[in-house]
């Protein structure tokens, strides 16, 4: 089971918080550290996402270069006593800011990684923390037939945020949510193909892919993980950026809806159909 557990990391010499609020990977706070690689220096921002492989750099890496990694407030270097298992490179180590240690490998395409908290209890609340809206139970939403009362106006439905959205496929009518997550195919511009995890509830941008695919660049297609078929709206741009739209169906109102969102990363952009907007209203994002 795949959950979206984000970690909050601080250096193990100097204690300072290592995650960086304004320099979003995964649509969260991501980790910030100063890196060398041969003579190569500069930053990096890794996804606070654990299992996310995501990343951004002010230098190019290359599979299998290994890094040195230093706290970017004492510019302590942050190598382990202990190396990789699989690669043998060094393991870099880092304190969780609830209690913990969480360790990577420092060659660059390894992805030998391990979280260890101090006690259960921290581990508990940590996960209760991630998955607060995830506690409760969502039951399927049928679509039975609705008689409206000629003349009367029906009053508007507000989706608040946080609110659980049941996704399905537009196409085959298929549920798209598998363990509390909105499961979807992604193309990337070169062709390769993987899998988007997506938070089901709205107005959470949280978000993993089992490819890498850059802040700011948008996704070639977005398909159904059951038929295959596309979900890229073919004429629809999204009003924030101007890249390609992708279209599910969410369940409101006791019948299923078109819902859109930005193909592009980092994008928050969402939204309904005009039609729809006439009986729903979306509940606005603090983040936007």
């Amino acid at each position: 089971m795949l959950n979206l557990v984000t970690v909050q990391l601080k250096c193990v010499h100097c204690g300072q918080s290592l995650m960086d609020h304004e320099h979003k990977v995964d649509n969260v706070a991501s980790i910030k550290l100063y890196l060398k690689i041969g003579e190569n220096e500069g930053y990096i921002w890794l996804s606070s996402i654990y299992g996310s492989y995501n990343l951004e750099s002010t230098i190019d890496i290359k599979d299998g270069e290994i890094a040195d990694f230093k706290c970017p407030q004492c510019f302590h270097e942050l190598k382990s006593v202990e190396t990789c298992g699989e690669c043998h490179a060094p393991m870099v180590d880092f304190h969780l800011e609830e209690g913990g240690k969480v360790s990577l490998c420092s060659r660059a395409g390894c992805k030998k990684h391990s979280v260890e908290f101090e006690d259960l209890a921290t581990a508990m609340n940590h996960f209760y923390n991630d998955f607060e809206l995830q506690k409760y139970t969502y039951p399927e939403t049928g679509i039975p037939n609705q008689k409206k009362k000629p003349g009367k106006p029906e009053p508007k439905e507000l989706l608040e945020s946080g609110s659980f959205l049941n996704s399905y496929c537009p196409h085959c009518k298929m549920s798209l949510i598998n363990d509390n997550l909105l499961i979807l195919k992604v193309e990337k511009m070169d062709g390769e193909m993987g899998i988007l995890y997506m938070s089901p509830y709205l107005n959470v941008f949280t978000h993993t892919t089992t490819v890498k695919i850059p802040e700011k660049t948008h996704a070639k297609d977005v398909k159904c993980i059951y038929c295959d078929h596309s979900l890229v709206h073919p004429d629809k741009k999204c009003p924030k950026c101007n890249s390609d739209l992708v279209r599910i169906n969410v369940s409101a109102m006791r019948k299923l809806i078109d819902f859109y969102f930005c193909s592009r990363k980092g994008c928050t952009w969402h939204g309904l159909s005009d039609e729809d907007l006439n009986y729903i209203m979306l509940e606005d994002s603090q983040e936007w």
